[in-house]
């Protein structure tokens, strides 16, 4: 998988939206920053920081947790496989939930008619208040898998990178209708396509996948450019479609994956 230019859709590096990078190693934990690529948008690293301490730790503890061997990426399952299942094992029992919001939309309505007095003067007159109008489920099928209080958290494997959308626009949903005042997304950092380029697939059986002329294929098949990678993410960020949800996003190197040497 190329590194491709923002006509494609795509960015490798965070633009002017995002927040300096002397204010994200000042609020996330060091060991993390060696093990993941960290951007942060509208300040959310400072706000998990500062605000929810406690969200925070527990996030930083389930990336420091998380390992992968070279298998779990050959092996089928995309962003049902084994990768994206553990952070349910270190957060859910912390108390992270899947949410879904829905909300209707009631509309009032008011009405006055205007008098003109003898003086020349307009009085006002309030008329009867209407019937409310209400858009039933105008807010609904908004769902993030992983929210603690006011913080939430998706991530982000191997889906198509239209999930990115969905993703943000939640984020953006929730923070407006002041149900969280954070988001973090974890994700695939784009320093992982070495390795996809060089490691064969799998089958279930762990036997090497080959074509019909009995060549091995690649993983870079299975996570294309179309797929969730920080490629995809950053393009989306630097055009705020997260509104002003703040952002902060990790991406997985593959200082994560034990058996890997470069």
């Amino acid at each position: 998988m190329k590194p491709k230019n923002d006509k494609d859709g795509v960015e490798l590096t965070p633009n002017h939206n995002a927040d300096r990078i002397e204010e994200i190693n000042k609020n996330i934990n060091s060991e993390v920053l060696e093990l993941y690529d960290v951007y942060s948008y509208r300040h959310a690293a400072a706000i998990l920081k500062s605000s929810f301490p406690n969200e925070l730790n527990e996030i930083e503890q389930a990336l420091l947790k998380f390992r992968i061997t070279i298998m779990d990426i050959a092996s089928p399952g995309g962003n049902e496989s084994v990768i994206p299942k553990q952070f349910s094992e270190y957060l859910r029992p912390c108390n992270w939930l899947e949410t879904r919001i829905q909300g209707d939309l009631i509309i009032r309505v008011s009405e006055q008619s205007e008098e003109v007095l003898s003086t020349g003067k307009l009085k006002k007159h309030k008329l009867p208040d209407k019937p409310p109008i209400i858009l039933e489920n105008y807010i609904d099928g908004h769902k993030i898998d992983y929210v603690k209080g006011r913080v939430a958290l998706d991530m982000e494997w191997n889906s198509k990178d239209q999930t990115y959308d969905r993703d943000l626009y939640a984020f953006r949903m929730f923070h407006e209708c002041g149900v969280i005042s954070v988001a973090v997304l974890i994700t695939r950092s784009e320093k992982l396509n070495q390795i996809f380029d060089v490691t064969p697939l799998r089958k279930k059986d762990g036997s090497i996948d080959c074509d019909k002329e009995g060549n091995p294929k690649f993983c870079k098949q299975k996570y294309g450019a179309s797929t969730t990678w920080m490629g995809k993410l950053l393009y989306r960020l630097n055009a705020g479609r997260h509104g002003g949800c703040p952002v902060l996003v990790f991406g997985i190197k593959p200082s994560v994956i034990t058996d890997w040497e470069e």
